[in-house]
């Protein structure tokens, strides 16, 4: 799989069924080259205006599943995430 064909998919959290968006970036170990986290950049402000929330990153043990459309991961929300809207 490529990182075109998983930033295709959708980012779904397993327990509230939430989508968090779709991945745009992988963090690699150094030491051993593989991939510690996903990144998610934060939601635009009034159309990108006012820049970007700030990003969401998502440990790769935290993946559950890749499925053909979807990630479902298994992973909590900072606070600030939970109470703001997501599309």
């Amino acid at each position: 799989m490529t990182l075109y064909e998983l930033h295709a998919k959708d980012v779904i959290q397993n327990k509230t069924g939430e989508k968090l968006g779709r991945i745009d970036d992988l963090v690699f170990s150094a030491d051993t080259a593989q991939i510690e986290k996903a990144v998610l950049r934060g939601r635009p402000r009034c159309f990108g205006l006012f820049g970007r929330g700030p990003d969401l990153e998502i440990p790769w043990g935290d993946v559950k599943t890749i499925g053909t459309d979807v990630l479902i991961v298994d992973t909590e929300l900072p606070p600030e995430e939970r109470s703001r809207p997501r599309w």
